[in-house]
Parts: C-alpha cells; sequence; structure tokens
C-alpha cells in the first residue's frame, strides 16, 4: 500500500513544493506561486494516483514541463 502523499513535497521529485496552501487543495489558490501558473495535462498525468488532489508540483518540476512558458 502506498504511504499517504506528503502535502509539503512534490510528488514528482520529492522535492519541497513551496505551496502557500500545503493540505488545503480544495482552498482558493490565490497565495501559492502556482496560482499564475498552467499546468500541462502530460506533467499532471506523472503524478501518482495517491497524491493526485493532495501535493502540489514543485515550481521546478512545473518549469522543466514547460520552460517557455510564462505567467498566465
Amino acid at each position: 500500500m502506498p504511504e499517504p502523499a506528503d502535502p509539503g513535497r512534490c510528488p514528482l521529485c520529492g522535492g519541497p513544493n513551496a505551496c502557500a496552501l500545503a493540505g488545503v487543495m480544495d482552498a482558493l489558490r490565490s497565495g501559492c506561486w502556482c496560482a499564475s501558473r498552467r499546468f500541462d495535462a502530460a506533467l499532471l498525468a506523472r503524478v501518482p494516483a495517491e497524491s493526485r488532489g493532495r501535493a502540489c508540483i514543485c515550481r521546478g518540476c512545473q518549469q522543466a514541463a514547460a520552460p517557455a512558458e510564462s505567467p498566465a
């Protein structure tokens, strides 16, 4: 059985995700760095099922997936 997701860790690389709302995924994201970013569907599909909706992808993984992407 997989371990529960750590809301403060990126589910892809395991590093800190700097989520301003770690563990509060249903809340508005207005205070988090990710609120102004787009996450590619292919990147989101890489998140393990047990971490979906429980842990945010970190800025590094988001930028690596979309290096030319600018804030929305």
